[in-house]
């Protein structure tokens, strides 16, 4: 995560929860909404930097107008900090009111009915916590982190990105802000941790529909912060879901990416190995080779996961890489390389045998069903 990401991830999180996942996103919707109130100031992306990093503390009179515009709360909701006094209530407002909105701060980051997961106050107490990491050790710290973003993970499944990721970039930014001061044995901790968010981080961007060169961003970092801890697995998962994210009209760069997270410096446990070995069976079968070679792939893959110790557990975000990945949805997936194989009797029976047997989220048997 860059350096001026980090002071000010409330405006972070308002603006991606509104579907501005890049700073040249939100420039670009700001100046929009400008010239809709005929406000002559415009931003550019150096500007918004400065008010993610916490730099420019109070934006200026024609900015205000057109952010609380934007957002539809007081600046203080976005962590603007105002100089002489920390709130305000405008002409005519009601205590109701201002109560209304803080009610609505507090439960931003909350999913009602679904998994618990981090409110405004919580990620408050986490960065607060993060500047004590030295001095306390971490290891509450990590554990809060942790169970966070299994929470997030859990909560995309039930109902989707954009309920999780921006509790997932606020995650990510106590993160950062801990390593910067932690002693090296929690630095490396955090930053092991921080792979696997970064890695969530971009796959929910690709899930939400975000631009590519978000899903980039994010895949860079979880790499970074994989090789600065040495964790050669981790990277390897990355160059998978690299691969998996990869659009269907550039097989050849799936295959390159796919064969890179099993051929690399590193070792891929058993589940992901088994995946890696299936997406290089469906670029093979997207760039035309031949259904043999399509079913010796997929006959690799069935032998990584036949290595595959049983899972003691739910597949969590922060537990075992690629734990969640079962013989069940390997035959599913194989029914995709099939038909992308041209062998459409033959996806058509193995989406029948496994679709139907209940193991999958309604999420995923969705997605699925739409590639019978």
């Amino acid at each position: 995560m860059p350096e001026h990401a980090v002071a000010n991830w409330r405006l972070v999180a308002a603006r991606v929860e509104r579907g501005w996942h890049t700073q040249e996103d939100f420039a670009a919707a700001y100046d929009d909404k400008a010239r809709e109130l005929r406000e002559q100031a415009r931003i550019s992306v150096r500007q918004v930097r400065r008010w993610e990093s916490g730099e420019s503390t109070w934006p200026n009179r024609d900015a205000r107008r057109v952010l609380e515009a934007m957002f539809g709360c007081p600046l203080e909701d976005l962590g603007f900090r105002r100089p002489a006094r920390t709130t305000r209530r405008r002409p005519g407002e009601s205590e109701e009111k201002l109560e209304g909105c803080d009610v609505r701060r507090r439960t931003f980051l909350g999913l009602a009915g679904a998994a618990p997961m981090l409110d405004l106050d919580a990620l408050d107490h986490l960065t607060d916590a993060a500047h004590g990491a030295r001095r306390h050790g971490g290891g509450e710290l990590l554990g809060h982190l942790r169970t966070a973003l299994d929470d997030a993970a859990r909560a995309d499944g039930l109902a989707g990105p954009h309920e999780a990721l921006p509790t997932v970039l606020g995650i990510l930014t106590g993160i950062n802000s801990a390593a910067r001061t932690a002693a090296p044995g929690l630095r490396r901790e955090l930053l092991i941790l921080g792979a696997r968010g970064a890695e969530l981080a971009a796959w929910l961007h690709r899930d939400a529909g975000a631009p590519e060169r978000a899903v980039a961003y994010w895949h860079h970092q979880a790499k970074e912060w994989a090789t600065l801890t040495g964790d050669g697995a981790m990277h390897a998962y990355v160059l998978l879901r690299q691969a998996q994210a990869t659009d269907r009209t550039d097989p050849a760069r799936m295959l390159d990416l796919a064969r890179a997270a099993t051929t690399g410096p590193w070792t891929l446990p058993p589940r992901p190995r088994a995946e890696a070995f299936q997406q290089q069976a469906r670029a093979l079968a997207l760039i035309g080779a031949r259904v043999e070679e399509v079913a010796r792939t997929l006959e690799r893959a069935h032998d990584a996961l036949g290595q595959a110790t049983p899972a003691s557990g739910p597949a969590t975000c922060t537990g075992p890489l690629g734990d969640g990945y079962t013989d069940q949805r390997l035959m599913v997936q194989s029914a995709i390389c099939y038909r992308e194989a041209g062998q459409s009797e033959r996806a058509v029976s193995l989406f029948g045998q496994h679709l139907a047997t209940g193991v999958f989220a309604p999420r995923d048997r969705a997605f699925f069903s739409t590639c019978v």
